[in-house]
């Protein structure tokens, strides 16, 4: 949270496992917009959340299979857990603070009382979680059963019944909007309460979200008929709730765009990758940098009809004594970098090739002159895949010196040196070692 030194411009808080990620769709489409918007956009004085009821274990291993950005924080195991930046370091001031009336002896000897209740894995239950399947027609009663067996047991928990199959037992100041409530709380303390903020869900976990006073709140177009019908019922009259027409991250793009909380038009949405240009005129680095790796993604894809054209542009944004270092340490001039880009054209047509960049900061070393600093990440299909949704990961961390240079007809940025490191756990492939 010390990420930004005054108050977010908006603060996002979205579910995951068909909100953020749509899991019908094996190109990513929607995410893929999403992840371009915020780090052309967001990124720099926003916070982005994640809301999940997967456990870390499970967290993690969709991020292994999903291009999903590093939030600034991530709420887990359904609102029991919460973990700051990419080092996922635990809040235990909130773990202290759920112990109140939870006794999960107790939760789970109860539990056997109800035979309809099937566990979920190991992995999902935790320390102030107790996770179960059961049958869509069981469910509302037998979370309203156990919930009085609960309380006569003297324990202050809630039973939460979603996505049709899922129910879960948490202590009573656990949930999802308990754990938004609690953050906002500490930002006020910080003096840093985010000047909007927006939360997304689909299924009936995501319910207390919209609870939270003074949000702005989106549910994806798919979203689940429990989470519909509590909004028929509890707040079908809130015109800060939208039922989005999109799907997934789409819906939450047309949510930022229909309560004007800021820019909405994907950067994948503005490029004409045809003729390799933009519809918007910009000199922001942020913006450029990830224009340029969408456009990199089109142009190994084998999307981008005029070559000459890109290949010209490439060289008109690059200095001429610039150069690129790869993943090996090797050093490239402009001239061979377009050679090689070349080379590159089509070769990944047909595999789902993405590329797309994470965490995107940008420090200023001079007049008109920029240090920028991201993951640049690639996924591609293939047969070998290391991860399980068929798509293999590759990522470096990339440094770029970036300048403004002024002329008479119009001014443009100049990329002067870009290095890449490969990062640790990640799988080098050639492909990475040229931009």
């Amino acid at each position: 949270m010390d990420r930004l030194d005054d108050s977010a411009k908006l603060m996002i808080v979205s579910d995951l496992d068909l909100t953020m990620v749509d899991h019908d769709d094996d190109e990513n489409t929607s995410l893929l917009k999403f992840n371009a918007l915020w780090e052309a956009y967001y990124r720099r004085n926003s916070l982005l959340v994640f809301s999940t009821g997967r456990s870390p274990t499970s967290y993690r291993k969709l991020r292994r299979e999903r291009p999903l950005l590093t939030p600034d924080l991530t709420i887990m195991s359904v609102g029991t857990e919460i973990a700051y930046g990419d080092l996922m370091v635990s809040d235990d001031k909130w773990e202290q603070f759920l112990n109140w009336k939870w006794n999960r002896d107790v939760v789970v000897e109860e539990t056997l009382r109800f035979p309809e209740l099937k566990p979920q894995s190991e992995t999902e239950q935790r320390p102030f979680k107790v996770s179960f399947f059961i049958e869509k027609d069981k469910g509302p009663q037998v979370a309203d059963a156990l919930s009085d067996c609960l309380e006569k047991r003297g324990l202050d928990v809630k039973v939460i019944y979603s996505s049709g199959i899922a129910l879960d037992i948490l202590p009573k100041r656990a949930g999802k909007g308990e754990a938004l409530a609690y953050l906002l709380k500490k930002f006020k303390a910080d003096g840093k309460v985010p000047a909007n903020v927006l939360v997304c869900g689909d299924s009936g976990n995501d319910t207390e979200l919209f609870s939270v006073p003074n949000v702005y709140g989106v549910m994806v177009s798919n979203a689940q008929e429990e989470l519909l019908q509590w909004y028929a019922e509890n707040v079908k009259d809130n015109l800060k709730i939208t039922h989005a027409t999109e799907r997934c991250a789409g819906g939450i793009i047309e949510a930022i765009g229909r309560f004007q909380l800021g820019p909405n038009l994907s950067p994948r949405d503005i490029i004409d990758f045809k003729g390799c240009c933009c519809k918007v005129e910009t000199t922001d680095p942020y913006f450029e940098v990830v224009k340029f790796y969408v456009l990199y993604e089109r142009w190994r894809r084998g999307e981008v009809e005029k070559l000459e054209v890109y290949l010209e542009h490439l060289k008109s944004i690059f200095h001429a004594e610039g150069i690129v270092v790869d993943t090996s340490g090797n050093e490239r001039s402009r001239e061979e970098l377009v050679d090689g880009m070349r080379g590159l054209y089509g070769d990944m047509k047909g595999t789902q090739f993405r590329s797309w960049v994470d965490g995107l900061s940008s420090s200023e070393i001079g007049s008109d002159s920029w240090l920028l600093k991201f993951n640049k990440w690639e996924s591609y299909s293939s047969s070998s895949s290391l991860s399980s949704s068929g798509n293999q990961f590759m990522g470096s961390s990339t440094t770029i010196l970036m300048t403004l240079q002024r002329k008479v007809s119009e001014d443009g940025l100049i990329w002067m040196h870009v290095h890449h490191t490969c990062l640790d756990g990640s799988h080098s492939h050639q492909e990475l070692q040229h931009f």
